[in-house]
């Protein structure tokens, strides 16, 4: 399995203070925010990582992180992702990196309490399709949304008026080699973007999808101020990608 960071997107939603950086540069406790999804990835046991990032700050990562060797990586890869089309368009960017193999996909500023490495084991087990990863969440309004059907995710709405639950979709996902023939059917939403709530819906209406619910808490530190500032508290008080409790 390979490991894709999405990095990209203008940050406008978190000025100023991405005025002259990305987002995902910003420090989160006493690392920058891209080291905790870089973590995430190899505490998982994956050892090659593709970066998707874009704007005027790309070199930025680079002279950051350089071949991730600190990360124990094998090879630590970079592309560039022109505009803001979407997590699903800028996925479609790692189709030659993944060169067939499934990939653990996670969204730069999304930071976990306890490590995902029985997820990856379970996608692994699972053998094709698709995973995704649910959090219990205060104001389902805000996220996308799975409705459930005992363990099983009948659908994903994005930003419902009315959840049906508050289990919300985080930014880690688990695809197989088909989500590239995925992306390729996609049409932009009214955003004229192209969204990865498509992407998990062609996998549960193909009956190929599974979630786990995640242990611990979840951050989405890109989303706003707030969000930023609330997730730099939580690190500093509880730290993150840590082994998860044992079983009782």
């Amino acid at each position: 399995m390979k490991g894709v960071i999405l990095a990209g997107g203008t940050g406008t939603r978190m000025l100023p203070l991405t005025k002259v950086t990305n987002k995902h540069l910003l420090p989160i406790y006493n690392k920058p925010m891209i080291y905790y999804p870089l973590e995430c990835l190899a505490n998982a046991g994956i050892e090659e990582v593709l970066l998707v990032t874009g704007g005027n700050n790309s070199g930025d990562f680079i002279r950051l992180l350089g071949n991730g060797r600190e990360f124990g990586f094998k090879n630590l890869n970079y592309t560039y992702q022109e505009g803001a089309g979407g997590i699903a368009q800028a996925l479609a960017l790692a189709e030659h990196f993944a060169d067939g193999q499934s990939i653990c996909l996670i969204l730069g500023d999304n930071i976990v309490e306890y490590s995902i490495r029985d997820s990856c084991r379970r996608f692994r087990h699972q053998g094709q399709g698709a995973k995704i990863l649910l959090a219990q969440v205060e104001n389902p309004k805000a996220y996308g949304v799975a409705e459930l059907d005992g363990d099983r995710v009948a659908r994903i709405v994005e930003k419902p008026a009315q959840p049906k639950s508050n289990w919300a979709v985080i930014g880690i996902y688990f695809y197989d080699a088909k989500v590239f023939d995925i992306v390729r059917t996609l049409k932009p939403s009214a955003r004229n973007e192209l969204e990865i709530t498509d992407v998990n819906n062609a996998y549960i209406h193909r009956g190929e999808m599974t979630a786990d619910r995640i242990v611990g808490w979840w951050a989405d530190a890109g989303e706003n101020i707030d969000f930023y500032l609330k997730a730099c508290v939580t690190v500093s008080q509880s730290g993150a990608n840590k082994e998860p409790p044992a079983a009782p």
